[in-house]
């Protein structure tokens, strides 16, 4: 069995360390070692890049980002890629947003700031979890998991978000074994922006995740955990 990592795992905009808790459950059960980034503290990719590479006192360590924390992931192999064993991106895109996402972005800046902050509504988790999920235990997690994140914390995301780069250029660059992988029915960063990455990236690997929209940590725990076991054995 190959040696124990050292995993830093980066939520999603509006997520916390409960989007991965089944998967550090399962990756400590074997042995590895699992650090989950806070990613409310700052407003650039730099900084929250930044902040979780300080977080981890291993000297080298495998990275694994959803959405936003996929975002910081490939900030993070800009910054600090030679600390870096392998990386594992999910749900995410190396594009920047497009003007409409933008300005999509910036009017929920202006309400949020305007104290009318929502979380995540009925309207919005559609967007989030399959439409199996909707009636369930599930929706009602994700939700509790965005108020527990806040306004202040959304906002900082928000603007960090806004400011990224685009990463497709450095993409050929990355040297460490790569897993991207996607659920199957998400709307928010579809599959072809994740085979995308990985034609891009060389020798990397990309899977769909049936039955999930942009959430699959917390729709499919299982089958992501497997992938990740797989991907630190590869």
């Amino acid at each position: 069995m190959p040696a124990p990592e050292t995993i830093l795992f980066l939520p999603g905009l509006l997520c916390d360390a409960r989007l991965w808790r089944d998967q550090v459950a399962a990756l400590e059960a074997l042995g590895h070692a699992c650090v989950v980034a806070d990613l409310t503290q700052d407003d650039s990719m730099a900084a929250l890049a930044a902040r979780a590479v300080a977080a981890v006192a291993a000297p080298r360590f495998a990275v694994c980002g959803l959405s936003m924390g996929g975002y910081v992931a490939l900030e993070v192999m800009r910054q600090a890629a030679g600390r870096v064993t392998r990386l594992a991106l999910l749900d995410t895109a190396a594009r920047p947003d497009s003007e409409a996402q933008a300005r999509r972005r910036r009017g929920l800046i202006g309400l949020a700031s305007t104290g009318r902050f929502r979380g995540v509504t009925p309207r919005l988790l559609p967007q989030l979890i399959h439409p199996r999920h909707l009636d369930g235990p599930l929706a009602a997690e994700v939700t509790a998991m965005a108020e527990r994140v806040g306004r202040d914390a959304f906002l900082r995301q928000q603007r960090a978000i806004l400011g990224r780069v685009d990463s497709r250029p450095d993409l050929p660059r990355i040297a460490v074994p790569t897993l991207v992988a996607v659920g199957d029915e998400d709307v928010l960063t579809p599959p072809a922006l994740a085979e995308e990455m990985a034609g891009a990236i060389p020798g990397a690997r990309c899977e769909r995740i049936a039955g999930c929209g942009h959430l699959p940590p917390m729709e499919d725990p299982i089958s992501t955990s497997r992938l990740l076991i797989d991907w630190l054995q590869g």
